[in-house]
């Protein structure tokens, strides 16, 4: 057991790669508003594009079903390293006489370096490898009833909320990439059971899941807060400004959500009851 933890943490942790990487705005890959915006515009002009003038190719339910079995594989182990590197580069990287550096980088004192600035950035990249969700709807022809204004709205404006973690150093981006990624290990490993046609009993908490995320995310904003306002301060509090109104509209979209798909079924299933 002491052996694969060494090998984990070495090649999560303490490989080359990863233990000396350093975000350099506009010289390391993807690291520029530009990038961001050219991104974010593609997908967007893709999506409406091909939502309305269908031109992909029809696959065959057997090739989309592969398709879908791969991209929810890939995506199910990655979110799942992710999760794991950036949980064991935190606890590396915090000082042993400031334990709350996960929570509150040292405000002017924080370099964008570092196996877990590493990992924010991987994360950021796993955002676009995301958009071929958009894709997979639309290649399935229920656009009409899955390609809702959440999950496009989610997709565009996630890529940015990433960006602005790494480049403003942003205080507590380390615990919201764990808590995502675990989400989205979860997530996925569903969509996968059901791209092979496994139907799992808890696609609710799928959604529920989500909905806890963002009130665990506030409520160690709070914790966040506290030291900021209590002390020399927090890095990247502005970017955290926009995380939390990212947060906040989509805690709103998902609670939306979760009423339309489950109470009022259960409200329905309640009336036929009493009809019956």
């Amino acid at each position: 057991m002491g052996t694969l933890f060494v090998t984990i943490h070495y090649w999560l942790v303490d490989h080359p790669i990863v233990s000396q990487y350093e975000w350099k705005p506009n010289y390391t890959p993807g690291a520029s508003p530009f990038f961001v915006f050219l991104a974010i515009a593609t997908y967007l002009s893709l999506t409406l594009f091909l939502r309305y003038f269908p031109l992909l190719p029809t696959l065959s339910p057997a090739a989309l079903r592969l398709i879908t079995v791969v991209h929810n594989f890939i995506l199910c182990v990655l979110s799942l390293l992710m999760a794991v590197g950036c949980t064991l580069s935190s606890l590396h990287q915090t000082p042993p006489d400031y334990l709350i550096w996960p929570i509150c980088f040292p405000v002017n004192n924080t370099p964008r370096r570092g196996p877990t600035f590493f990992w924010g950035h991987v994360f950021y990249f796993s955002k676009i490898l995301e958009f071929i969700d958009t894709l997979l709807i639309l290649l399935s022809g229920s656009r009409a009833r899955r390609l809702s204004f959440l999950h496009v709205y989610h997709h565009a404006v996630v890529l940015v909320m990433c960006y602005v973690w790494i480049e403003t150093a942003q205080s507590l981006f380390p615990v919201a990439l764990v808590t995502n990624a675990t989400v989205h290990v979860v997530m996925y490993a569903y969509y996968l059971l059901c791209a092979v046609g496994i139907r799992p009993w808890w696609k609710r908490f799928v959604t529920d899941f989500q909905i806890i995320q963002f009130v665990f995310s506030f409520l160690i904003s709070g914790w966040m807060l506290y030291h900021h306002f209590s002390g020399p301060g927090c890095e990247g509090i502005w970017g955290w400004c926009f995380n939390a109104v990212f947060n906040g509209s989509l805690l709103a979209l998902f609670g939306n959500f979760h009423l339309k798909n489950y109470a009022n079924k259960r409200s329905l299933g309640e009336d036929k009851d009493k009809v019956s």
